[in-house]
């Protein structure tokens, strides 16, 4: 079967050309560096010449890449033009929209709002950054158009939709002494000390149940209420932890290690949710189904592994 080039292959490639680093490329779009790695080995594949190449550590696009970059940054104004000719044919010109998010959904949903606004300059946004328990309140009175969580509540009837990948690393100071270790075992990083969120926290029941489900058990040093505590933590040389790799959004590379442990990453979702009863407004259904298509480029690109 012939493949394709998808819109995901070249956003990945836009960003590489553009900061001129496969690290940079992964971290911006919250992807892995082997996914990074591999769907540009399938780019050059599909368009039969290489586009990318190492010198010494750096790396530079070939003369091919340089003329695939321009190509894809015309496609990527294209389309913006076009997305913003639907939205003025729908009414979207002007309007409102009102987000909440947990908080670590900070690290990532402004972002998505400021690329919706560029979109859509006339809607006047708003995001409420809060904890879990006020999120869920705010559900249950219905007071928002949509939440970002990570975990969809169990006790409401809401809607939600898988918008993004959230996946959960481990994190250790860089200079650690099982920061260069590969393939750690379950059961060696089960004897660290360990930084917690509080009990009830979506990332410390996803952690508590991959180990538990090989039959071990983490003995929390400190627990702590925010992520950016944890992080603090770590640097100060008190514990590991294992949290968002959204978490790392705004620190420079190198200032924590991501140990290789098995297991690890655990791969969740982030979800837009809103309660079931709810009629979205246009503005709403328009920003959603923006993340929906941003979220149809990465399943697109999980199909082409497939074949």
């Amino acid at each position: 079967m012939r493949q394709h080039t998808t819109f995901r292959q070249l956003e990945i490639f836009e960003a590489i050309a553009r900061l001129g680093s496969f690290t940079r490329a992964s971290e911006e779009l919250f992807l892995t560096q082997p996914t990074v790695s591999m769907q540009m080995k399938k780019l050059a594949e599909t368009v039969g010449v290489p586009l990318i190449e190492q010198v010494g550590k750096k790396i530079r696009l070939t003369a091919d890449g340089q003329q695939l970059a321009q190509a894809t940054r015309e496609v990527f104004d294209i389309m913006d033009h076009y997305t913003m000719s639907v939205a003025e044919r729908q009414g979207l010109k002007q309007g409102k929209l009102s987000l909440m998010a947990i908080t670590t959904a900070s690290y990532f949903a402004p972002r998505l709002l400021g690329e919706f606004v560029k979109l859509y300059p006339g809607i006047d946004v708003s995001l409420r950054v809060t904890n879990k328990e006020q999120v869920l309140a705010s559900i249950a009175d219905n007071l928002d158009d949509l939440y970002f969580l990570g975990q969809p509540p169990e006790d409401i009837d809401v809607v939600a939709t898988p918008i993004m990948d959230n996946p959960i690393v481990v994190l250790a100071a860089p200079d650690h002494p099982l920061a260069r270790m590969k393939k750690i075992p379950l059961e060696r990083i089960a004897r660290e000390p360990w930084l917690m969120r509080e009990k009830g926290s979506g990332t410390r029941n996803a952690i508590e149940r991959t180990f538990s489900g090989h039959g071990l058990n983490i003995h929390p040093r400190l627990e702590l209420g925010s992520n950016e505590a944890i992080k603090q933590a770590i640097l100060a040389g008190l514990g590991l932890s294992a949290l968002s790799r959204h978490t790392l959004t705004l620190n420079q590379p190198g200032q924590f290690a991501v140990l290789d442990v098995e297991g690890f990453p655990i791969l969740r979702h982030w979800y837009a949710v809103y309660p079931a009863g709810r009629q979205l407004s246009v503005v709403a259904r328009a920003f959603l189904d923006y993340l929906l298509g941003r979220k149809e480029t990465a399943s697109q690109a999980a199909d082409n592994r497939k074949r």
